[in-house]
């Protein structure tokens, strides 16, 4: 009898470790995507950065250094991209600092009315408004999917499997868009 219920306690055991086990794989899972999805937008932003700074490079040719720093930022954030292990608060500031000075390229743009009203360059801006807004979102998603596998690793029972397969928290990413 007292064996029959040991096994019982046991499988039970190991029923229950194995279901949160595999909650967190789930949630680790899911913040994998979610960094999928802001680097594609990343990417994205830092594909579109090239044909902007010509646009502006045509119609501003004395506005060199805004143009460079945003050359030099967006290949630090491909070089960043690169890498297997990226630290999200640097990745966070650099994408901060090129938000900054694309912001930057829309204020000299305001010196130039022939760029201001330049299709191609107003095509630009409304495609790169569009990529930051889903940069917006995915970087939401992705701290929410954070937040509920770190929330997972800080709670009881799920503590005491985190602690046994030694799951890690995870980074959020902050990044502050500012242009418009």
């Amino acid at each position: 009898m007292y064996t029959l219920l040991a096994l019982i306690l046991i499988f039970s055991l190991i029923i229950w470790l194995i279901i949160i086990y595999n909650r967190f794989i789930s949630l680790k899972n899911q913040v994998d995507a979610a960094w999928s999805d802001i680097s594609v937008q990343l990417k994205r932003r830092h594909d579109l950065i090239p044909k902007l700074v010509d646009v502006v490079r045509q119609y501003a040719r004395y506005e060199q250094a805004v143009l460079s720093r945003v050359t030099t930022l967006r290949t630090e954030g491909q070089r960043m991209e690169s890498l297997k292990k990226i630290d999200l608060d640097e990745a966070g500031q650099l994408e901060k600092s090129l938000s900054e000075q694309l912001g930057q390229i829309k204020i000299l743009a305001e010196s130039y009315p022939d760029l201001k009203a330049s299709r191609h360059f107003i095509e630009l801006q409304k495609e790169l408004s569009m990529i930051e807004e889903t940069l917006q979102y995915a970087r939401r998603f992705y701290n929410g999917t954070v937040r509920l596998l770190n929330t997972r690793i800080d709670t009881f029972p799920d503590l005491t499997v985190a602690s046994l397969f030694n799951l890690k928290y995870r980074q959020y990413f902050q990044m502050d868009i500012t242009y418009e």
